[in-house]
């Protein structure tokens, strides 16, 4: 018996670690069980350009900041991890930044269906929080994922046009900030990876978020 206890344990632990960003969400919970973050601060969920913006506090001061972009994270993942990364809080709003990684990570998936990704993890997150306002910044026009812009516009209008229909809801538009005057993605705002931003890129999204963030 204690044999099939010890097997079935590891199992189990093998499982669990098998999930994607499994280390990293467990490190948030980590974190949470030491310091719990306040209510009715400003929770951030999404990809890598949420994870990786490291001075996302100080770039909103007098704002108190949740940050849980991890990995690089497509809607599914938020979808999966939704119990331990989203519900558990009370914020006063969420600001979403996902949707790039799925069409980078699948080249047959449509617009539509990304966006319905996008509905149903909108759905999971009413269905606890009812009253909460919910952002979604739009998905950016990184160079090296050129051949997806085109792709990108169309989610980014979708989304945009079911968020529009519902209520205590915001699209935040940074994609055509960060394109140059010839339609292509400024250059200079990117790391050497052409995919991430350097600090000159996230003080646009700075910019264009604060006036959305609630006092």
């Amino acid at each position: 018996m204690r044999t099939v206890i010890v097997l079935l344990f590891a199992f189990a632990y093998t499982t669990a670690s098998a999930q994607p960003f499994a280390n990293e969400i467990a490190a948030f919970k980590k974190q949470d069980s030491v310091s719990f973050p306040p209510a009715k601060a400003i929770l951030f969920v999404g990809s890598s350009s949420f994870r990786m913006w490291k001075d996302v506090q100080g770039d909103f001061p007098g704002y108190t900041i949740i940050n849980r972009g991890f990995g690089g994270s497509a809607l599914p993942d938020v979808i999966r991890y939704a119990n331990d990364i989203i519900l558990p809080y009370k914020p006063k709003q969420i600001l979403i930044y996902c949707g790039e990684i799925d069409f980078a990570g699948n080249d047959t998936l449509s617009p539509t269906q990304v966006t319905q990704r996008f509905i149903e993890l909108f759905t999971i997150i009413r269905s606890r929080y009812k009253k909460v306002p919910i952002a979604y910044v739009s998905m950016k026009p990184s160079p090296s994922r050129a051949k997806l812009l085109v792709k990108y516009e169309a989610g980014n209008a979708m989304i945009k046009e079911f968020m529009e229909k519902k209520k205590r809801t915001a699209y935040i538009d940074v994609y055509h900030a960060m394109l140059a005057e010839d339609g292509s993605p400024m250059p200079d705002i990117f790391l050497q990876d052409k995919l991430h931003m350097n600090a000159k890129g996230y003080s646009i999204w700075q910019k264009i978020i604060e006036p959305y963030l609630l006092k």
